[in-house]
């Protein structure tokens, strides 16, 4: 079992940078990689897929945040540097994974993750 927990978040102003971290319970890189994940979900809103990273380093992110987020991994973490923030980034941020598709490719579905991190709050102000 995978066991996922953030940290990093806070409160900034407009066009300031924070980077979220989750560790992961097990080794995560490759050979063993599996589709990894960052998430956000506002007040009222849904949850919705910000950036994932599979086997070979392949990102994806969605279009709101390409240019200002980076996601990363290590052996044993998941990385999500977020620059130039915006208000409209305020929101509860998780790490997610799927330790039983390794090698498979990521998507920004959320159904495809079935381990999740608690989550960390990330708010910007004006």
């Amino acid at each position: 079992q995978v066991h996922m927990v953030e940290s990093g978040g806070g409160s900034v102003q407009a066009g300031g940078s924070l980077r979220l971290s989750c560790a992961a319970s097990e080794y995560i890189a490759s050979p063993y990689s599996m589709p990894l994940a960052w998430f956000r979900q506002a007040p009222g809103k849904g949850r919705e897929g910000v950036a994932c990273i599979h086997r070979d380093g392949i990102t994806r992110y969605t279009d709101s945040v390409k240019g200002r987020f980076t996601i990363s991994q290590d052996n044993e973490n998941l990385y999500l540097q977020m620059n130039s923030l915006k208000p409209e980034d305020t929101a509860m941020y998780f790490c997610a994974a799927n330790p039983d598709l390794r090698g498979a490719y990521c998507s920004l579905a959320e159904g495809l993750y079935n381990k999740w991190g608690q989550g960390t709050q990330v708010t910007v102000s004006l």
